[in-house]
């Protein structure tokens, strides 16, 4: 049987370290969400750390304990929001249902989770050319295996016969990619619509627009070079030159 040694505190050391490593989460996680809305309002160019540290309510150089660069905690709130998403990828895999319906509840939560969280979504979409060459590498790579998973639901339906064959399946994921990203941009929390009405929307939307028999195909790229040069305008002819 282990006994704890009682302090004057009157915690143990063992209850102290933990109470310790519990407020360093704590503080980390206002720091974290302190530079995310500071990024959004100001820029990620024009925030200083002092104005991370301001905002926090701590010293500059105690900000120091928890990173070594401000981009550390850019890199941190972009990851986050692909941690999130790929929360949401796994979650959606383990459900036994036919792949539209994923791709629908795929897109339900993903909408839902962007108009929840616009600031973190929006410095997501507005800095991440501020990452370093390598970190922006690491992003790159986890949004192709989203895009991968969207690939395979579509290409899924399209053995099940509910998705025409002829439609190319990234160009269909990046539609949808296209259409559900940019919410941030118009989205207001006080507006008529809850985050969760609007994700019902867009599900039913992009559902009916993939299996929609009506939708375009796209042409392959050959054909379609061929049709631009056909379709070329004649070049003008040179103006005189001067005598």
């Amino acid at each position: 049987m282990s006994i704890e040694v009682q302090t004057g505190s009157g915690r143990s050391p063992a209850r102290r370290r933990g109470a310790v490593r519990r407020g360093g989460k704590r503080r980390e996680r206002e720091i974290v969400d302190a530079a995310a809305k500071i990024f959004h309002e100001q820029g990620y160019a024009n925030t200083s750390v002092q104005d991370i540290a301001d905002a926090v309510g701590i010293l500059k150089g105690s900000l120091y304990y928890y990173i070594d660069s401000k981009q550390d905690l850019l890199f941190r709130v972009l990851s986050e929001v692909l941690d999130d998403a790929l929360v949401i990828i796994e979650e959606l895999q383990a459900m036994d249902v036919p792949p539209l319906l994923k791709l629908r509840e795929y897109v339900r939560r993903h909408v839902e989770y962007n108009a929840s969280n616009l600031t973190k979504i929006s410095v997501y979409y507005h800095d991440f050319a501020m990452l370093s060459q390598e970190r922006r590498a690491t992003i790159l790579g986890l949004r192709r295996s989203y895009e991968a998973f969207l690939c395979a639901l579509i290409e899924e339906a399209q053995r099940r016969g509910e998705v025409d064959r002829e439609h190319v399946p990234n160009l269909l994921a990046n539609s949808i990619f296209g259409t559900v990203n940019w919410i941030y941009t118009w989205y207001r929390p006080d507006g008529r619509a809850s985050p969760q009405e609007i994700g019902d929307l867009y599900g039913e939307l992009v559902i009916n627009g993939v299996r929609g028999a009506r939708m375009p195909q796209a042409r392959r790229a050959s054909e379609a070079r061929a049709g631009r040069r056909s379709h070329r305008p004649a070049r003008a002819p040179a103006p005189p030159s001067t005598p």
